[in-house]
């Protein structure tokens, strides 16, 4: 009897794919809790759906594949992929769009690849991206926080009803892109502005950051994709600050603490997979990946840009790889010790 090939990454001691995957959904915790108070079920229900349907697609391709199933989904990256897409996606988004976004980051972003380990795109952001390019309007309009009750919010998710706009906003970045004649301190009078990102978004922002931190104290990942991609950023964001001014591209600090910032840096760049492997590596990863937000955000056609700007480096990572191979572990002494032998 042939045994079944298991492909990367193998089980060693007690599962440690498992453990990091669990590590990474308990980072994710304060966060969901903060979208959670601000937006009401609407996440929590997003976080289930899309993990019934994660898990649903991966068995299904899996059988369709005869590879071992329980093997699979036990080591928790299915998981991994819908709670992050999930996250990403706006509050009680209407389940069919759920549906077409976490099948999308299974099907094409992980499993036409052969699976964990040899898919070369962050498979959560091949979903978000196929959701959002196709349907922008969905993606890119948010409940005002505290205003939407669990029963207008199934009935929105199950396409009964529409939420009343005076429920839905557009986020701090789609209100200062579109903007063309106010200043920004005119602009912070709008119920989209908080204090520094946008209303609701840097709080969650820095939830995710407290949730990264977590990460790094548990050395599941390199701080370099991170303070790559954060430091990019905000030097772009300073470089390209004009004021207040009606045409401003916002902010340091509006750039660092709105969107999807936090939750890239430390969430999605951070993929060993998908991103550069050495330290060097990664440091250019995750600068890209920041210069490419800010480029996007700033004169591109969307006002949010983890996505785009994570995909397009994750076609730079085998180019990053190639120049920034590290020396091969003794390496030069061997060479010396071969020229004295000689």
């Amino acid at each position: 009897m042939a045994l079944p090939r298991i492909t990367s990454p193998h089980t060693k001691g007690n599962n440690r794919t498992q453990r990091v995957m669990l590590l990474v959904l308990a980072a994710t915790l304060p966060g969901a809790i903060v979208l959670t108070w601000l937006y009401g079920a609407g996440t929590l229900i997003n976080l289930i759906w899309a993990s019934t349907v994660a898990l649903g697609c991966e068995a299904l391709i899996l059988k369709l594949r005869q590879r071992p199933v329980q093997f699979f989904l036990r080591d928790g990256s299915a998981l991994v992929t819908a709670v992050l897409l999930a996250l990403a996606m706006p509050p009680y988004s209407p389940w069919w769009l759920t549906l077409i976004a976490t099948g999308s980051a299974i099907l094409l972003g992980k499993q036409l690849y052969g699976g964990l380990g040899q898919n070369p795109f962050n498979p959560a952001m091949i979903g978000y991206v196929v959701v959002l390019v196709s349907f922008p309007v969905e993606m890119t309009t948010w409940p005002v926080p505290h205003t939407v009750g669990l029963s207008a919010g199934l009935q929105h998710i199950l396409g009964i009803a529409s939420l009343p706009d005076g429920w839905t906003q557009a986020t701090a970045l789609d209100v200062l892109k579109v903007n063309k004649s106010l200043t920004v301190d005119e602009l912070w009078a709008n119920p989209a502005f908080g204090h520094f990102g946008g209303i609701g978004s840097e709080v969650v922002n820095l939830a995710f950051l407290a949730g990264g931190l977590f990460l790094l104290h548990k050395r599941l990942f390199s701080w370099h994709a991170p303070v790559g991609m954060l430091a990019a950023l905000a030097v772009m964001s300073l470089l390209f600050w004009n004021g207040s001014g009606s045409d401003s591209h916002g902010s340091p600090l509006f750039h660092l603490l709105s969107g999807a910032t936090m939750l890239g840096a430390f969430f999605i760049v951070t993929d060993p997979v998908s991103s550069a492997t050495s330290n060097q590596g990664r440091l250019i990863f995750g600068a890209g990946v920041g210069i490419l937000v800010y480029v996007i955000r700033a004169w591109g056609g969307y006002p949010d840009a983890v996505a785009f700007a994570v995909l397009l480096m994750n076609l730079s990572a085998p180019t990053i790889d190639y120049y920034t191979r590290p020396r091969t572990y003794g390496h030069r002494k061997a060479e010396r010790g071969f020229k004295l032998g000689e």
